[in-house]
């Protein structure tokens, strides 16, 4: 599943301190969508203005970033998705439980971006890491999207137990579902989207961070599974 990139990585800018009230302050989350076992992520390409980008957008108020990240992903793209818990480096502290029962793969941002809307508006987005919809999953809310008048669905989180080698046994010979018409507003009926091989993908983001999300999504998923075949093999010995 290995892929190869010898491009330099992008390196974090050094902290700022910065104060924005809630008038002057957008949220917004992004998510690159992989379906592992063709070793693909979803592309987006905005066929009036001829860029590629990873789908994004600002959150609903009240609405979790990673939820909304999902969302984002499904709009923009067409592709059902949810959030892979990977192993990544990060400063968040673990819930109330002894360090024993807590999980080395989370669902926290790979990136943060802080952006200029206006002179005075600030965006702050989250890149997440997410995964394609198996069979089963994907119908379950297609049904349930049709019986609820083609309103949006959350899917349910990944499984905690499931290891990344059984996910991709249930995409055996699958491809998967890309859902048409689901942009909200005009410029979103612009945009397509693909499933492409990791490496292409990245080099059709060249020069921006988002070719980064995929590079550090792809790994943290090869980290995973690399994680999950060293400890099979200790429990086996």
């Amino acid at each position: 599943m290995t892929t190869s990139n010898s491009r330099p990585r992008p390196t974090s800018n050094l902290p700022v301190i910065a104060n924005y009230d809630s008038a002057h302050l957008t949220i917004g989350a992004g998510v690159a969508i992989f379906h592992i076992a063709t070793s693909q992520v979803v592309v987006c390409y905005h066929s009036k203005d001829r860029y590629w980008f990873l789908p994004k957008g600002r959150r609903d108020a009240g609405e979790d970033s990673g939820t909304g990240a999902e969302r984002e992903g499904f709009e923009e793209s067409g592709y059902r998705n949810r959030l892979l818990p990977v192993p990544l480096r990060h400063r968040q502290p673990q819930a109330h439980q002894s360090k024993s029962a807590a999980s080395p793969f989370m669902t926290e941002p790979v990136w943060t971006q802080l952006m200029p809307v206006t002179r005075s508006t600030q965006y702050m987005l989250f890149w997440y890491i997410a995964e394609t919809l198996p069979p089963d999953v994907e119908q379950s809310l297609s049904e349930r999207s049709r019986q609820e008048n083609g309103a949006y669905v959350i899917p349910p989180p990944y499984p905690k137990a499931m290891t990344i080698t059984e996910r991709i046994a249930l995409d055996k010979n699958v491809t998967p579902v890309k859902h048409e018409n689901t942009g909200v507003n005009e410029d979103e009926a612009l945009y397509e989207s693909y499933l492409l091989p990791i490496n292409e993908a990245q080099e059709r983001l060249r020069g921006t961070i988002m070719a980064d999300v995929v590079r550090s999504g792809w790994e943290a998923i090869e980290a995973r599974m690399e994680m999950e075949e060293s400890n099979k093999s200790a429990k086996g010995s």
